[in-house]
């Protein structure tokens, strides 16, 4: 099917010569952590679901906390794609990490910003790391829902070539450079299965078990089924999302950063795998805990 005309840019003013523009990327974001503080400030007004009827933080708190997990964000996943993806790039050109209203951010820097970001202000203030842990991690995937659909919109991040009925095809010589294929390539809209599963279906699960299972009152059970579940959905969407420009050579047309001859890993999959330990690490951790 033919990509949708849809603009990257809501819409765009011109003040004193310069072109100011609203994105829908941005939009993502801001939308995505409304929706977090507002779900997250729901649950902790919510004594019952909590161990020993008492939540980890108060509503004024976790608005404090947005903040430091905003600059977490930005700085974990700035970081994170200079690191994981173009360390030589930008060991080259240090200056052109802080453009970053250019594009380049990866989610697993992002975690690790928001990871990093929570533990120091739970430590600051004395709260419960693991119990802060599961209010944080339950109301990230309507975050990651709107990214995704963001992505899909600016046209990027999108699949490797398909013939299914459903394969998009999308705009720019970049999304038409497909060997082999001639006439217009279709590709996977990884964008969109990366929605469903990262942000819809995760994001229902996790809500289901905090309102419906008690989850909360077994501190880290909601973060290890987070990690676990998104670790579990963007390995398996990597087998059909477009290799890294950057680790595809001649010998390696997949795209993989870690592999024996054709077999291997993407970059995604290898860092979804710490990720996924850590999950199942803190499921069966919670599972041994007597719930309060």
């Amino acid at each position: 099917m033919q990509f949708p005309n849809l603009s990257p840019e809501l819409f765009s003013i011109s003040i004193f010569g310069m072109e100011l523009s609203l994105r829908w990327y941005a939009l993502a974001y801001i939308f995505g952590i409304l929706i977090a503080w507002r779900l997250a400030v729901m649950a902790v007004r919510r004594p019952a679901l909590w161990p020993a009827n008492q939540p980890p933080a108060t509503p004024a708190q976790i608005e404090d906390l947005l903040t430091w997990i905003i600059i977490g964000v930005i700085i974990g996943g700035r970081l994170g794609f200079v690191l994981f993806y173009q360390p030589g790039y930008y060991l080259q050109n240090p200056l052109e990490i802080l453009k970053v209203w250019q594009g380049g951010m990866a989610f697993h820097g992002g975690l690790l910003g928001v990871i990093i970001a929570t533990w120091l202000y739970t430590a600051r203030h004395n709260l419960p790391r693991l119990s802060m842990a599961d209010l944080v991690a339950h109301v990230v995937p309507p975050g990651l829902l709107l990214g995704r659909l963001a992505n899909f919109i600016n046209a990027e991040l999108w699949g490797r070539p398909t013939d299914l009925p459903w394969g998009v095809i999308f705009p720019g010589a970049a999304a038409q450079d497909c060997p082999g294929i001639e006439g217009l390539c279709a590709r996977h809209p990884s964008q969109l299965y990366e929605a469903a599963l990262e942000g819809l279906i995760l994001g229902a699960l996790l809500l289901w078990l905090v309102y419906r299972r008690g989850a909360l009152k077994r501190p880290g059970l909601v973060s290890g089924v987070f990690f676990a579940g998104y670790a579990l959905a963007r390995f398996l969407v990597e087998f059909v999302r477009q290799p890294d420009s950057q680790f595809v050579e001649p010998g390696n047309p997949l795209g993989l950063a870690w592999h024996v001859g054709s077999y291997g890993l993407t970059m995604g999959q290898l860092l979804c795998l710490p990720m996924m330990a850590l999950g199942v690490w803190l499921i069966v951790r919670a599972r041994r805990t007597p719930s309060t």
